[in-house]
């Protein structure tokens, strides 16, 4: 049996590094990094959604579905994915940040085969230099473990992974790469 798949890009974050502006509507090339991201992103998977605490309004424009986290006071991508997997109507969830655009135009495909292959319940991104867990794809069954993990206090996303039994993916530089953009002088 197949399993059914959306995506989510992770836009909720404070953003203290970039002077608290809303990293996913900042410039890149004269474009939003949020539309960098679904357009490299619609290559791959048809349903898509954005996960953003703020400026709803400016996400709406993209023409997808927007949500809040339920948790209070920006607490991280996995308050952003533990959301996401309790409104999921699929089996599983990709989920990206909003602020690496130049990721690999076969991340679900990899993903995708780890998850089948490895029988594992989350699958994440890594390349030579390090592990980039906010690049992932999580089954919403793990809902219930997410929610009891951020409520004992842990905000660790990449130990919540590990601790799920997740598998690191690897992926060359001719692939793609996970650069993300932090800083206004990032994007200049």
């Amino acid at each position: 049996m197949a399993i059914t798949i959306s995506a989510v890009i992770l836009a909720g974050g404070k953003a203290r590094r970039m002077g608290g502006r809303d990293k996913g509507l900042q410039l890149l090339y004269e474009k939003p990094l949020i539309l960098h991201m679904i357009e490299n992103l619609q290559s791959q998977i048809q349903e898509i959604s954005i996960n953003a605490n703020r400026n709803h309004s400016e996400y709406e424009k993209f023409g997808f579905p927007v949500f809040a986290d339920e948790l209070p006071d920006f607490q991280g991508p996995l308050s952003g994915m533990l959301t996401t997997l309790e409104k999921a109507n699929t089996d599983f969830v990709l989920f990206t940040p909003c602020d690496s655009p130049f990721f690999p135009g076969n991340l679900l495909v990899k993903l995708k085969s780890a998850v089948e292959n490895d029988r594992t319940l989350i699958a994440y991104a890594c390349n030579e230099e390090r592990e980039h867990p906010t690049f992932c794809l999580m089954s919403a069954s793990l809902k219930d473990k997410l929610r009891d993990y951020l409520a004992s206090g842990e905000r660790r996303l990449l130990r919540f992974m590990q601790e799920n039994g997740g598998v690191a993916v690897k992926f060359a530089p001719n692939e793609g790469t996970f650069v993300n953009f932090n800083t206004l002088k990032d994007l200049q």
